[in-house]
């Protein structure tokens, strides 16, 4: 795999392989990370057998569009929020054929943070069509635009392993 730290292909491996095996499909709905976490799957021989496919919502027209996130869920809470992650993955699974899903909105800097959303806040949800859902807000702090995004990938990744163990 090129250009990927050991432990997010060593992660992408596993999930894959697992996946696989077990028959499940998986989508992403990614802000911050702008596809970083569909982009390591795939990077991942076999990977075809397993990602259906991502979704790459920059803007709050994409995750309305795209994903069917209220625009009163926007107006009331923002993109960065509780909220937004979890009517994203929820929009991923509608809008996808995947088993497990994981979404991702986050401020990843340099600029754009607040006191109430500081640099390196990323909410992150995943989903599995049979009914679990996990949510974990992160404070990365401000380590840095490529950092915040890697270590979002590296917690997607865990937060699919976690809630794909409730999707059979």
């Amino acid at each position: 795999m090129s250009g990927w730290p050991s432990d997010i292909e060593d992660k992408a491996k596993a999930l894959i392989s697992a996946f696989s095996e077990r028959g499940l499909n998986v989508a992403t709905a990614e802000s911050c990370t702008g596809g970083l976490i569909v982009g390591a799957l795939t990077e991942i021989p076999g990977s075809s057998s397993v990602v259906d496919r991502g979704f790459v919502t920059y803007s709050n027209d994409a995750k309305m569009q795209m994903l069917g996130v209220d625009a009163a869920t926007l107006a009331a809470y923002g993109a960065v929020s509780r909220q937004t992650a979890l009517e994203m993955v929820a929009g991923a699974l509608a809008h996808s054929r995947a088993d497990v899903a994981v979404a991702v909105t986050g401020i990843a800097g340099p600029g754009g943070g607040s006191i109430d959303k500081p640099v390196g806040l990323v909410h992150l949800a995943a989903s599995a069509r049979s009914g679990g859902v996990l949510h974990r807000e992160m404070r990365y702090g401000d380590i840095g635009r490529d950092a915040v995004r890697l270590e979002t990938v590296r917690t997607a990744l865990d937060i699919l392993e976690e809630v794909a163990g409730s999707a059979d």
